[in-house]
Formats: C-alpha cells, sequence, structure tokens
C-alpha cells in the first residue's frame, strides 16, 4: 500500500469527529482512534511497513508503550527481527513491580513506538523513567503527530520524533486519493 492510500485508510477507519478529551487534558473536536488501525490486520501490517521506514539503521530494542504502541514494536519486532519491550505507565504492584516488561541491559539503545502524538506528555515521562533504568534513548517512531508540541517537547529531553505522518500530511495524502 502507498503511503497516500494508507492516509486515506487509516482517516476512513480511525478518525472521529465529536468533544473528546485527550490524554494531554485539552479537548479536541477529532480523535484518532488508534485501535481501529492497530486491530486490523491488514492495516497493522501497513503501518508497521510504514514505520519499519524510519528506524536508524542500528539499534538494540524497541519499546512499545502501553497501550496503543504495544502492538505496533510487537509488529516492528516480527518484521526487524529485534526485540521489543513493553513500558507500563506506571509499575505493576505485583509479581516482579516492573515498568518495563522484557529482558534489557543498562546501555542499550532503545527506539520508543508509540501511536498518536499530542503534546507528548507520557512519552516524554516513559523516557525519563527508562533512562533511569539505564536504556538509552534519543528516538521516537510514531504513526500519527498531531503537531501541537510533541516534537518540541521530546526535543527538550534530547530525542528526535519521526512520525509516519504529520497531521497535515495524513491529511492532505487522504485528500489527494479522494481526487
Amino acid at each position: 500500500m502507498d503511503k497516500a492510500a494508507l492516509a486515506k485508510r487509516i482517516k476512513t477507519v480511525s478518525y472521529l469527529t465529536g468533544q473528546f478529551r485527550l490524554r494531554s487534558g485539552k479537548v479536541s473536536s477529532f480523535y484518532w482512534d488508534k485501535y481501529r488501525f492497530e486491530s486490523d490486520p491488514r492495516l497493522l501490517q501497513a503501518v508497521v511497513d510504514e514505520l519499519a521506514l524510519l528506524l536508524p539503521d542500528a539499534f538494540d530494542k524497541l519499546a512499545g508503550l502501553e497501550l496503543g504502541g504495544i502492538p505496533l514494536a510487537t509488529g516492528l519486532s516480527l518484521k526487524t527481527k529485534k526485540p521489543c519491550l513493553y513500558v507500563r505507565k506506571t509499575a505493576k504492584m505485583y509479581g516482579t513491580c516492573n515498568l518495563v516488561e522484557g529482558a534489557f541491559k543498562e546501555g542499550e539503545t532503545t527506539v520508543v513506538v508509540e501511536d498518536v502524538i499530542t503534546t507528548g506528555g507520557q512519552v516524554t515521562r516513559s523516557i525519563r523513567q527508562m533512562r533511569e533504568l539505564g536504556l538509552v534513548i534519543d528516538r521516537v517512531i510514531c504513526v500519527i503527530d498531531r503537531e501541537q508540541g510533541g516534537r518540541q517537547n521530546l526535543e527538550g529531553i534530547g530525542c528526535a520524533l519521526h512520525a509516519a505522518f504529520t497531521l497535515e500530511q495524513i491529511e492532505r495524502l487522504a485528500q489527494e486519493v479522494l481526487c
């Protein structure tokens, strides 16, 4: 599936209008329901193929953030044969009490995988926590950057954001397919 067709498909499947409170606390008149593109195996495969183009040449691990980043990181892990980690919003209170699930060693270069980024608030918190555990993180990849400060907030902690689509791109590409 080419990028324009993928943009159209994602928008058709997961773009909702109405009144939505985002994780950042902001209210939006539209929402990207990522579970609608992550739960469709054909669409998920196309999204993973697009995200794979954003990966650096060398890295040790992929880190999927709870919850939407997990299927994306798993798909990328299957595609690249690189191990992935699953990152909780808060450490679980039982068993191993881990914040980061999966085996890792201090100093491993890790690419963070997320679905939709607005302000990047949770992503920056999670990166700080993973860095405290010894992981080296300087790159985040996502499906959609809503272009509402996430890129700048990630740059503020020394991370580059690479998005399969910015909000402007997905709108423009989806429209091109309609013409």
